[in-house]
């Protein structure tokens, strides 16, 4: 992927790692867009120098706004990461988790849908240009106390898998970042081993540059997720990771 010349739209750039990426994208020579849900962050976004646009990915017609909104400013758009997210934690013994699973789905799974459902069409009219969703290490190495997060994640996987082998021949590729625990949102605060931002986004964006680029972006930090079960570490790792359960409020005392 030639950096230094994109159009590129992120969904949920607005903070942590969508927002950094964002800077690398600029910083490479390529125009960038953001879309996100807090005005704030898109004022500060616009300030900078990005395109902002309000967005909702869990509301369709909010996402298809979007898309005649940035196809109107910005016609020569390649570039679709899609990256809204949310990461919750759950207690399954609790039906009370259901409404907690509902939203992690609604936003990281079907919210990624909606967004590619809504460029799909122009990017194939136009015979060329890159979809990037983001999972997680979480998608194979399930982290216990998230549950719908690991599904959700372990679901956008599979379905860009599966967008990649559709488009295929259509000039629309597919490439899908994995990320570890990232020293961001609150991340460092729980987690010791998260990876440092900068260090993170320096990384992917040398990943990305590659040619062909890969079809996973796989920073070294997450190497240990992605190929678990490939290496026979699975069992002992989600053993090790299970520990973590004793920070759900009911498993407390």
């Amino acid at each position: 992927m030639d950096l230094s010349n994109r159009t590129v739209l992120i969904v949920g750039g607005t903070s942590g790692i969508g927002r950094e990426l964002a800077r690398r994208f600029a910083a490479a020579g390529s125009t960038v867009a953001v879309g996100g849900r807090s005005p704030e962050s898109l004022s500060e976004l616009a300030d900078e120098g990005f395109g902002t646009f309000a967005v909702d990915v869990t509301d369709g017609s909010s996402v298809a706004s979007l898309r005649d909104a940035v196809l109107a400013r910005y016609p020569e758009l390649d570039t679709v990461v899609t990256m809204s997210g949310v990461m919750l934690l759950e207690d399954l013994r609790d039906p009370a988790h259901f409404e907690t699973a509902a939203t992690t789905i609604d936003t990281n799974l079907l919210g990624t849908i909606r967004v590619v459902d809504a460029f799909t069409p122009y990017l194939v009219r136009r015979g060329t240009g890159t979809f990037v969703t983001v999972t997680s290490g979480i998608a194979f190495l399930p982290f216990p106390p998230m549950p719908s997060y690991a599904a959700s994640k372990a679901a956008v996987h599979a379905y860009s898998e599966a967008l990649r082998a559709q488009l295929d021949g259509t000039g629309v590729g597919v490439v899908e970042l994995v990320p570890p625990a990232v020293a961001t949102a609150g991340q460092e605060k729980v987690n010791p081993h998260a990876l440092p931002l900068d260090d993170f986004a320096t990384e992917v964006m040398h990943l990305l540059s590659q040619d062909p680029t890969p079809h996973e972006i796989l920073v070294k930090g997450v190497l240990v997720h992605r190929w678990s079960e490939r290496d026979g570490t699975y069992d002992d790792l989600v053993a090790q990771r299970s520990q973590a359960l004793a920070m759900l409020p009911g498993r407390q005392g």
